[in-house]
């Protein structure tokens, strides 16, 4: 993922948020230590704004498509009501072993269960309505993720979409995910079910709201 916002201004947003718990930062220095693609980690910026958007939706069930080492299933899981489900979707068990150590460590662990196998599948066995969701996994199924879950989404319920900017390549795409991504962004800016916000926090993430 390269940078689409200058570094110094990256380094002021990060400096001027509210810092993480100290689990999340164990979790974001084991995640560096362990992990070969330690740049998918969530980090404090993205991760906070996830324990807001969590906070103000007040949501019951949460879903999230792409667990990794567990750092926004955690923050997500922070904002939620102590009543609150979350159950996040991963294929890797790496990922998972080092997930559920973190879930296990935390006083927020107890809200998120992972599921593992295609994501796509979880899905359409879900019962419960999405009261919230972030989707942070392979990017070339991003139509289809989004599509499925803004089906079982309540109204009023949110979407969380991150990586859309694609470091800067969805602006003259040339290569599949980028032209995927663009063609999304173009998707749900039209959609009439929903209204968003194209954010570039990060590398982008789109805000979606159900109608």
């Amino acid at each position: 993922m390269l940078p689409i916002v200058d570094e110094a201004i990256e380094d002021y947003a990060y400096a001027h948020t509210r810092p993480e718990t100290d689990d999340l930062q164990a979790l974001a220095e084991r995640t560096v230590r362990e992990m070969p693609d330690a740049q998918m980690l969530t980090g404090r910026v993205e991760g906070r704004l996830l324990k807001l958007m969590s906070a103000l939706v007040q949501p019951r069930f949460v879903l999230e498509v792409g667990t990794f080492t567990g750092y926004s299933a955690l923050s997500l899981a922070e904002g939620a009501p102590e009543d609150a489900k979350i159950v996040t979707c991963e294929i890797d068990p790496a990922a998972q072993a080092v997930a559920q150590a973190a879930f296990d460590a935390s006083p927020f662990g107890h809200k998120i269960e992972i599921r593992m196998g295609p994501a796509l599948e979880t899905i359409a066995r879900l019962e419960q309505a999405i009261d919230l969701a972030f989707i942070d996994a392979d990017k070339e199924h991003y139509p289809e993720y989004y599509e499925a879950i803004l089906a079982r989404t309540r109204r009023g319920g949110v979407l969380v979409l991150d990586n859309m900017l694609w470091s800067g390549k969805v602006v003259a795409p040339d290569d599949g995910i980028s032209r995927t991504l663009a063609a999304l962004n173009g998707t749900i800016a039209a959609d009439r079910r929903v209204e968003n916000v194209l954010l570039t926090v990060r590398d982008g993430i789109q805000l979606v709201r159900k109608l």
